[in-house]
This record gives C-alpha cells, sequence and structure tokens, in this order.
C-alpha cells in the first residue's frame, strides 16, 4: 500500500545510560518508517532539560555536534507523522515546557478523542497554547494540576483525556512511560545490555542498540524510571484492551514483535490464510513491495505456487515537485515501482498487497502489469476492506475517500482493471494473528468504534 495511510509517529526513551542521547538517535533511525515528517530529543542531565528537534528525517536533523549538546544520561524521542497538529517546526516533538516543579518533555503517539474539548476547557482557564498538536494539553494539564508530585499530576492529567496514547514523560531526574487503557498503540519495555532501560513503539529499535526485550508495558500501566532502581509499575487504569490490528497488517516493521508476536509471522499468516479462503490458478505469486512482501510469501508457501519478485521498488523517491496531474501520479508509480518483464510476461500473476485506500494505486500497478505482458493479474489483499477512518492515531483518509465504503469488491475490481480481486476477511485476519479474544481494534475494517 502506498497511498494515504499513515502512522502518526514513534516515541523512545532512554533511561540510565551515559549515552542517552545518541542511544534515542539511533533507535529513531529504526523507527522511521512510523514518521518523516519531523524529529527530536529531548536529555536531561540531572539539572536541565536540552531539546532539539527540526522537520524532517532524524538524519537530517541530527548530527555529531547536536547530539553532543544533548547531555545527560536520560533521553527520550519523536519521529512523527502528522495526524492532529499542523506541519510547523512548532508541532514537532518533544514538546517542552517549564513550570512550577521544573522542567518536562513529553512524546506521545496517538491521538485523544477529547482534544478540542480539554483545550477549549483549558483556554477559557487561561491557558495559551504554542501549537496545534493535542500532546500539548498535557503540558497544561500537569501544570494547572493542584497535586504536588509530578507522579500524581500525570495520573490527574491522563485521567481527563481520552483516546489514544502511548506516552513518555522526562523530568529532571525521572522518566515515565504509559499506555492507554485499551493499549491501542505498541509500547515495549527492553533493558540495555551495558546498563539502562529502554522503552519504544517497537521492538526493531532495541535490536539497534543491543536491548534485551523484557515485556510490553501493559494496557493502562505506568511505568516510573528512576536512578540505580528498576522501573515500578502503577496500574492508573483497569485494562481493556483493543490493540491496534493495522500494526500486524501495515504499520510495524516485519523485524519487530509487536503486541507479544512477530509481525513478520502474522503477515506470513495472513498470506498463508487468504491462499486457503481466496484460491486462484497463477503461475506466480508477486508482492507489491515492501508492504505486500511477508504476506505474499505465506501464500506462495501455503498454495504451492511459486513466489517472485515480480516488482521492484525504488526506496529513493520522495516527494516531487511536478504538478499533481493524472499523467503525472501515473509516471510518479512507474518511478517507484518497475516490473521485471522478463519474469512477468506471459504469466498469469497473483498479487498480493496489505490494504487497498483509494484504489487509485493499485489500478497503477494492475495497468503496469498489463502492459508488462502479464495474461492475467489477480489482486489478493492481506487484509479486510479499510471502509472507515482511523480516530486513534492513524492519518486515513475521510469515508467518502475510501473506496471500499462506496463500492463492492466486484466494483473495486472493475475500476482497478483487474481479472479478479479478493480480501481476507475479519475471522481469518483474528486467526491469523492469533486472536482468541476480542482484544484487538478493527474499527477501520467494521465502523465498531471503541471510545
Amino acid at each position: 500500500m502506498l497511498e494515504n495511510m499513515n502512522e502518526k509517529c514513534a516515541v523512545v526513551g532512554i533511561y540510565g545510560h551515559k549515552e542517552a542521547s545518541k542511544l534515542a538517535y539511533f533507535s529513531l533511525h529504526a523507527l522511521q518508517h512510523r514518521g518523516q515528517e519531523a524529529a527530536g530529543i529531548s536529555s536531561s542531565d540531572g539539572e536541565k532539560l536540552h531539546t532539539i528537534k527540526d522537520r524532517g528525517l532524524v538524519m537530517k536533523v541530527f548530527n555529531e555536534q547536536k547530539l553532543a549538546t544533548l547531555s545527560g544520561t536520560n533521553a527520550i524521542g519523536h519521529t512523527r507523522y502528522s495526524t492532529a497538529g499542523d506541519d510547523s517546526i512548532l508541532d514537532a516533538q518533544p514538546v517542552f515546557a517549564r513550570y512550577d516543579l521544573g522542567e518536562m518533555a513529553i512524546v506521545h503517539n496517538g491521538n485523544l478523542t477529547n482534544a478540542d474539548e480539554v483545550r477549549n476547557a483549558l483556554i477559557k482557564k487561561g491557558a495559551i497554547f504554542q501549537t496545534f498538536m493535542d500532546t500539548e494539553n498535557l503540558i497544561h494539564l500537569i501544570a494547572k494540576s493542584e497535586k504536588e508530585k509530578l507522579l500524581d499530576r500525570i495520573i490527574d492529567a491522563v485521567k481527563r483525556i481520552e483516546g489514544a496514547f502511548s506516552l513518555v514523560f522526562l523530568s529532571r531526574t525521572k522518566m515515565f512511560a504509559m499506555r492507554d487503557r485499551h493499549g491501542f498503540r505498541p509500547l515495549s519495555l527492553g533493558r540495555i545490555a551495558n546498563g539502562g532501560y529502554v522503552v519504544a513503539s517497537e521492538t526493531c529499535a532495541f535490536d539497534l542498540i543491543g536491548a534485551e526485550f523484557i515485556r510490553d508495558v501493559e494496557p493502562g500501566e505506568l511505568l516510573i524510571f528512576e536512578q540505580d532502581k528498576a522501573p515500578i509499575s502503577v496500574k492508573v487504569f483497569e485494562p481493556t484492551p483493543k490493540k491496534c490490528i493495522f500494526e500486524y497488517v501495515y504499520f510495524a516493521r516485519p523485524d519487530s514483535k509487536v503486541f507479544g508476536q512477530s509481525v513478520y509471522q502474522m503477515r506470513k499468516n495472513m498470506g498463508a490464510e487468504l491462499s486457503k479462503i481466496r484460491p486462484v490458478e497463477a503461475d506466480m505469486v508477486i508482492p507489491v513491495p515492501d508492504g505486500g512482501v511477508p504476506s505474499a510469501i505465506g501464500y506462495s508457501q501455503a498454495s504451492g505456487i511459486p513466489y517472485e519478485m515480480g516488482i521492484m521498488r525504488n526506496h529513493y523517491i520522495g516527494r516531487t515537485f511536478i504538478e499533481p496531474t493524472q499523467e503525472m501520479r501515473d509516471l510518479k508509480v512507474k518511478m517507484k515501482l518497475s516490473p521485471m518483464t522478463d519474469i512477468i510476461k506471459g504469466k498469469r500473476v497473483i498479487v498480493i498487497d496489505d490494504s487497498i485506500v483509494r484504489g487509485t494505486t493499485s489500478r497503477r500497478i494492475v495497468k503496469m502489469l498489463k502492459e508488462a505482458g502479464a495474461s492475467e493479474v489477480h489482486m489478493r489483499i492481506s487484509s479486510p476492506p479499510t471502509t472507515d477512518p482511523c480516530f486513534y492515531g492513524v492519518d486515513t483518509p475521510d469515508k467518502e475517500k475510501l473506496i471500499a465504503s462506496n463500492m463492492s469488491t466486484d466494483e473495486i475490481c472493475d475500476f482497478i482493471e483487474a481479472d479478479s480481486l479478493a480480501y481476507l476477511d475479519s475471522d481469518a485476519l483474528l486467526r491469523s494473528v492469533n486472536a482468541t479474544t476480542d482484544d484487538y481494534c478493527t474499527a477501520c475494517f467494521t465502523g465498531k468504534y471503541i471510545v
């Protein structure tokens, strides 16, 4: 899927390591796929917080000289894809503030569904906002809380917000990490090999910095990190898990463990299930890279149809300055994806992708493969039809722009000009991720919202 669905961001926290900011930097590299608009790191040296953030990729925002100014043994970091707020530097994270207890920085993955209500109430009480981010609400809630200790203020604040949040707070001496009661967005805890702890949106960050996975932060749990102590756990909310199933479908890196399971294996399972319930005779199975690769492998292994890399992806194509006419949009897909003509020509091809959002990219892919000589193109999607927008931290088009909200599967098949089209159904998707209880949010497929 290359069209208009993006994760909001990634968060990381490093506590008790002499090179905390550098480890945060490398962790953000591993998490870059979750957000490419802006990046930032705040560090603490025990007396003061230091913050650097800017628009752009992690490698653009930071260099060795900048990282040297982020001193201290504790640091938090963020990569951003905006779903709430603007794209200005003011809306990059961490969000930093000075208040009566000292200094604090916050990073947030998710979306607060009552953000406008909370913001308006705060403004009426005299709060002055610097950004359009829902995350800034937390700064004001903490600053205005009548509790004496920061821990109590954080608990007081999170009890006034609703929606999806994985949060990491940094003060001058402590770090706090928390997930909402539903655990919509992932957050994992690890131990760094030569001392210290790490929390991050995905475990692929642990692999890069040599950290050992301990466990997931539980839904509704708050972890407190203090010097020379193991993390202290506080249950703020009774957990009612509704984890985002799209983490398995698309967002997370295949080499991560999310919600305790291998993303790569879950995607292979989806492909295998798809081959069982939506079989078709063909000469080869090919993925739409990169998202469709694990599911295509699973489909191939389960069906016995050979797997081929029939489409190559150019990873070095960014935004183009050329006006987005239809002709230029078609060319943009060709710049990103190139068919392996010698492999495809004259063959019946099954194309595996993770989802269809607007349908325009799928249409161009089918057209490209037929122009390369494919005799048949059968599109198979390793998730159910995306019919509804997400309000829990995913940038999704409005309902009227989601093709599955407005067309039947047959109509979509005609629109993308494929020889056949089939999706994984909801039951098969849940089987794929070993869901024994209804503890996943599937609102993007069902329209049944949790909050």
